[in-house]
């Protein structure tokens, strides 16, 4: 079970560094999304990883799913989603207001030279 959950966050990992270093903005969005999406299963299985144990401890439990790991995985969703919101927004402001996508910073004289296009 822990093999599967550190293959599925070294995925997420290796696809959100991918994403993010494109030169569109779309998919810098759809990484910066991946790179949350695996910080938040790392933070969820940081309080171990339990099948059907008691949320909290009480009597007669053996044992127990830390419940401080999952409030912040709560927390760190609702914060990721506001502020892929906002990055979407500022995103389609900067593609209407010149009608490209890309994220670098090269000068417009340098973009438009054969050496500068992949």
């Amino acid at each position: 079970m822990e093999f599967l959950v550190a293959s599925a966050i070294g995925a997420l990992t290796a696809g959100g560094i991918y994403l993010v270093l494109r030169l569109r903005s779309f998919p810098v969005i759809l990484g910066i999304s991946l790179l949350t999406y695996a910080v938040n299963v790392f933070l969820f299985t940081s309080g171990r990883l339990t099948i059907g144990g008691a949320p909290i401890l009480r009597e007669g439990a053996i044992g127990y799913a830390d419940p401080l790991p999952q409030a912040l995985v709560l927390t760190a969703i609702v914060i990721s989603f506001g502020m892929t919101a906002v990055v979407v927004m500022i995103g389609l402001g900067a593609f209407l207001g010149s009608d490209d996508d890309r994220v670098d910073d090269a000068p417009a004289s340098a973009q438009d030279s054969p050496e500068a296009r992949p």
